[in-house]
């Protein structure tokens, strides 16, 4: 779903193109003015950008656009296994509108009662989870390395675990990208409920424990502020014609992502 100021979307569409996914790309005006047209896919994606140029702040209006409009058939899909990413943007409003952990289950444009959007706070308590401005204060625009949690219940993550500190790299670009939670306790259940899957081997935005991205409770639902969509081909590697051959026979880590999703989504029976 795309919206004004969206510039990742074709790299989505590719990436679940590659990934053997039948892609549609669709504006959000028309998904807001329908939303029960939701119920006709398996795989939803929130690209990356600077939705309606990151007014007010990153992600917030289309985020608020999907609470009023979307909230109600969101639920619905991640209650069928519908299996969902955001990246970047996409993570800045999949937190702010409740798809994963921050809103409390206060009505429907707060997420609503349910699992989808409380995973990690309890009843009345509000936003856990926001990506803050970086550490340093400044835009960031550098591939970063990542490494990848193996008993973690993300189905999006599964198997990057074995690429090594070498391969397992992505792009980053964001200026509000500091993940933090509002006290311990959100930190600790993230983390004791797998749904921290990935993390910065450099600590570069300032995010805490290095977080790279977080899951629900499924593991269905997962975003992340870097850029696997940007990571389709082996030669956008920083050093690629280093890497060993064996490694680059198979898929890239990016790729794996959406490959991993595809074949949740078939193996599950989605709908």
């Amino acid at each position: 779903m795309r919206a004004p100021g969206t510039n990742c979307d074709q790299e989505m569409c590719r990436a679940f193109s590659m990934a053997g996914a039948a892609v549609d790309l669709v504006h959000l005006d028309a998904m807001c003015a329908e939303p029960a047209r939701v119920a006709g896919y398996d795989l939803i994606g929130f690209p990356g950008g600077f939705s309606y140029g990151d007014d007010v702040a990153s992600g917030r209006i289309y985020a608020m656009r999907v609470r009023e409009s979307m909230m109600g058939a969101l639920r619905e899909a991640a209650d069928r296994g519908v299996v969902m990413i955001g990246a970047c943007n996409g993570f800045q409003v999949m937190v702010q509108c409740g798809l994963l952990p921050g809103w409390d289950g206060a009505g429907d444009q707060r997420g609503g009662p349910g699992r989808m959007s409380d995973g990690v706070s309890g009843g009345g308590e509000g936003q856990t989870l926001a990506l803050a401005h970086n550490i340093g204060g400044r835009f960031v625009d550098r591939w970063v390395g990542i490494s990848a949690w193996a008993g973690s219940p993300c189905v999006w993550t599964r198997g990057l675990e074995e690429f090594g500190e070498d391969v397992l790299m992505f792009p980053v670009a964001h200026g509000e990208g500091r993940l933090v939670t509002r006290d311990e306790g959100v930190l600790r259940r993230l983390e004791e409920g797998g749904q921290a899957p990935i993390r910065y081997t450099e600590n570069y935005n300032g995010s805490e424990r290095a977080i790279a991205g977080v899951c629900d409770p499924t593991g269905r639902v997962f975003a992340l502020m870097p850029h696997p969509e940007r990571f389709l081909d082996w030669n956008r590697h920083p050093w690629w014609t280093r890497l060993p051959q064996s490694v680059r026979r198979g898929p890239t880590p990016g790729l794996r992502v959406f490959l991993n999703a595809v074949e949740a989504v078939k193996g599950a029976g989605v709908g």
